[in-house]
C-alpha cells in the first residue's frame, strides 16, 4: 500500500494548526454543533451547555486559527466553519467515534 505523504510545508502546518485547534474537547463539541450550518453564539451556548464567556473564548481561538469564519448581523455574530476540509475532518471524526 503506497500512502502519499504531505510534501509541502505549508500543507503540513495548515493540517497541524487545524488538528491542534480542534483537539480540545469543548472546541470539538462546538464544531460538531456548528457542522455545516451558520450558528449564533447563543445557539452554541444552548447546545453545549456552558457559559457564554467560556464559549466566546473558544470561538476566539477557532477564529484566530482560521477554523471559523464570522458574519455580523445587527447585534448577533454568526459562526460557520470556514474551510470545507475541516468540515470533512469533523464529519469523519463523528462517524468514527460517534457511530
Amino acid at each position: 500500500m503506497n500512502i502519499p505523504i504531505i510534501e509541502r510545508q505549508d500543507q503540513i502546518e495548515t493540517a497541524a494548526r487545524a488538528l491542534k485547534s480542534i483537539s480540545h474537547p469543548l472546541r470539538l463539541k462546538i464544531l460538531c454543533v456548528i457542522g455545516a450550518e451558520e450558528v449564533c453564539v447563543q445557539e452554541i451556548v444552548d447546545a453545549v451547555g456552558t457559559s457564554q464567556s467560556n464559549i466566546s473564548q473558544h470561538l476566539a481561538i477557532l477564529r484566530d486559527k482560521d477554523i471559523l469564519a464570522t458574519r455580523k448581523e445587527a447585534n448577533r455574530v454568526y459562526y460557520r466553519v470556514g474551510d470545507a476540509r475541516t468540515l470533512q475532518l469533523v464529519a469523519m471524526m463523528r462517524e468514527v467515534f460517534c457511530g
